[in-house]
């Protein structure tokens, strides 16, 4: 347990270029940062995809937007995030979705993967509109601000789910993975 925090912390040190203690940070300091880290912060979309995909935080802001409200129980405190639905990410990498999602494609679920090895798993059927209203996302910004630190530079939020066991932090890859 102690090497893991001792790795998280390094990252975070590394991502945050030494503004670690900040929960979060102007979108300038995240690129710096991020440029002092090898590069600006990715989003991997692999896996069973009609086109794998490696997003910037500049390219989620370019896609379309939702804003959730949510109280985190982990913080005990409200939060406002800002970022693109999980569902426009899978849409983009070209998983069938909507009228599309049926038969075999609903046997298939994404895997969610942070910087530090934390991953969760959400099916693709609970990710798409058509079905539930989840609102499951990848979130760039709190309370209107970029996020770095340890919660950051991307972070899934899923606003209903009654506690945040699945809200990863630092995400740096979802694999789409099609059940056989």
């Amino acid at each position: 347990m102690r090497s893991r925090i001792a790795a998280v912390a390094a990252l975070v040190s590394v991502v945050a270029g030494g503004f670690a203690a900040l929960r979060s940070v102007s979108a300038q300091d995240v690129a710096k940062a991020s440029s002092a880290s090898g590069g600006p912060a990715t989003l991997k979309i692999d896996g069973a995809v009609e086109t794998a995909l490696t997003l910037t935080v500049e390219d989620l802001k370019n896609m379309p937007r939702k804003t959730v409200t949510v109280m985190n129980s982990h913080e005990n405190k409200k939060e406002t995030y800002e970022g693109v639905l999980m569902e426009e990410l899978l849409k983009k990498a070209g998983v069938p979705l909507g009228e599309h999602l049926r038969g075999k494609s609903l046997a298939a679920y994404v895997v969610v993967t942070a910087e530090d090895g934390y991953r969760v798993v959400f099916s693709i059927a609970e990710l798409d509109a058509g079905i539930v209203d989840s609102d499951v996302m990848v979130a760039d910004t709190l309370d209107g601000a970029a996020m770095a630190g340890k919660v950051g530079p991307l972070r899934v939020v899923a606003p209903r789910e009654k506690r945040p066991a699945r809200w990863v932090r630092m995400v740096k890859e979802i694999t789409v993975v099609k059940v056989e």
